[in-house]
């Protein structure tokens, strides 16, 4: 690629006034199950900002939803989980992940690659740690509180818990890829609440175990946490090709933390409402961390605000191209 590539996570969607329009009155697990949406959805950011990538629109929760969970995407609120899970009869009652669950899937991403031509598209799951606190906490929780009781108190079924969304995470993931994408993101939103020993112990070997079957594939692995500054190094161990660095952590301390690996960041998501000169030199700050990283994708530390004015994103990516190319 002659420039640094860009892309921005949660792209595709709530910043997007064509894709307010188009959500209204569709809830969005709906939204995230029917391919119409998620094409289209999934290709408004492409047409309006130029970037290197796609992300494929859809929810970590989605294939929980598909093997017969019984959960919602309350407006709000988030994911909320109507029987939490407490026991091994509870584990025992997810059903495994089969590409006949997501027929949606492969049939969103085949129409995704045929549209997108020459642009990737880049597949995703939710890590199995994020996952697993939604379900043992029953929605989103600020401390964590029971996920870490289980995982403290009760190891063995956290290990099976955690087993049984590796394995959900991993065929999600190989459903993506089969039908075309290019690139996976496992996406650890909640890492951030551990520390190094804890996440090493509990939760290391289950991101490992996806990344390690997605490698069969031969299609590059992005790994991404939110607040995980302290957590970059083992990340990086969990095999991903490519570590994401939030905004917390310069980029040039994350390439040094992520252990000879690439990077992905880490703009602060809020820079975009400063002037757009301002804006535009964090981001060659962000360029100038990343010159001795073995590779670099310029993207956010985190999503794109819902409140974002996309022209800005326009900007930022047209800055990042220009300043890279070579």
């Amino acid at each position: 690629m002659p420039h640094t590539p860009v892309w921005f996570m949660r792209q595709a969607g709530r910043s997007l006034p064509e894709y307010r329009k188009l959500r209204e009155g569709v809830a969005m697990l709906e939204a995230c199950m029917r391919p119409d949406l998620v094409v289209e959805i999934t290709l408004q950011p492409v047409r309006r900002y130029g970037v290197d990538a796609a992300i494929f629109f859809s929810d970590i929760v989605v294939p929980l939803k598909a093997v017969g969970v019984d959960l919602d995407i309350v407006p709000g609120v988030g994911p909320v989980v109507a029987s939490p899970v407490a026991s091994p009869a509870d584990v025992a009652a997810i059903p495994d992940l089969t590409p006949d669950h997501v027929g949606f899937v492969t049939e969103s991403v085949g129409e995704l690659v045929a549209e997108l031509g020459a642009t990737p598209l880049i597949g995703f799951a939710g890590a199995p740690f994020t996952v697993a606190s939604y379900l043992v906490e029953g929605g989103p929780s600020k401390d964590h509180a029971k996920t870490k009781a289980m995982m403290f108190g009760d190891p063995d079924l956290w290990s099976a818990l955690m087993s049984k969304i590796a394995a959900i995470s991993a065929a999600y993931l190989e459903v993506q890829v089969a039908a075309g994408a290019s690139a996976v993101q496992l996406f650890d939103s909640w890492a951030g609440a551990l520390t190094p020993s804890d996440y090493e112990r509990f939760v290391l070997p289950y991101s490992a175990t996806v990344l390690e079957r997605v490698s069969a594939l031969g299609v590059p692995r992005i790994h991404f946490g939110v607040g995980t500054g302290e957590l970059l190094t083992l990340m990086g161990a969990a095999g991903a090709d490519v570590v994401g660095v939030d905004w917390r952590v310069p980029l040039d301390e994350g390439v040094r933390r992520a252990g000879g690996r690439a990077v992905q960041g880490n703009l602060d998501p809020a820079t975009v409402f400063a002037p757009t000169d301002v804006m535009l030199g964090h981001a060659a700050d962000v360029l100038a961390r990343a010159a001795d990283a073995p590779g670099h994708i310029f993207n956010l530390g985190h999503g794109v605000l819902p409140s974002t004015d996309p022209d800005q994103l326009a900007r930022l990516t047209d800055f990042v191209h220009e300043q890279t190319r070579h």
